[in-house]
């Protein structure tokens, strides 16, 4: 199963490090059955997209909590086991980043990685405002939550694995 996981550059640089994503159990974001319902106009490509906008949303929150890092989100794709794999069944209640929400029960080998997503230095900007707008945004304030939201106007760059190590 392909999962996103958000991450940051100083989390890449320790995954590179250590050779693997983790300790377990990981949050990621996948096509889940949950998303598949929501989504259900969507192709595979259209799904795995959802996926990975929700792990670079993930990214923000990460960003948050680690004031030194840089300003860029990052995201792993990476190709699970899907006995690995968890994720809620059936709340059609959550939002669409829940829907995508999973959990990876065993660190993740580099060798597993498919490839890294990460912003362009020109998005830092406008990621930092949607960092910094994110307690506001969920308090629910449309503008604090526009702001957030802004930071998706910028496409991840892809990156092979071998061009991880570029970025650290």
């Amino acid at each position: 199963m392909r999962v996103y996981l958000p991450s940051t550059l100083p989390l890449l640089a320790a995954a590179h490090a250590a050779r693997e994503a983790g300790p377990a159990p990981l949050s990621g974001h996948a096509v889940t059955p949950a998303l598949r319902e929501w989504y259900a106009g969507g192709d595979q490509e259209e799904l795995e997209y959802a996926a990975l906008t929700a792990a670079a949303r993930a990214s923000l929150r990460l960003l948050a909590a680690d004031p030194s890092a840089p300003r860029r989100r990052v995201v792993l794709a990476a190709e699970i086991p899907d006995q690995s794999v968890s994720w809620a069944r059936g709340d059609a209640s959550i939002d669409g980043d829940d829907r995508s929400l999973v959990e990876i029960t065993a660190p993740v080998a580099w060798k597993r990685l498919a490839s890294g997503h990460v912003d362009d230095p020109a998005a830092v900007p406008d990621v930092t405002a949607a960092v910094e707008a994110l307690p506001t945004a969920d308090a629910g304030d449309e503008d604090a939550l526009f702001t957030v939201d802004g930071a998706e106007g910028h496409e991840l760059l892809w990156y092979a694995t071998q061009e991880l190590q570029h970025l650290l």
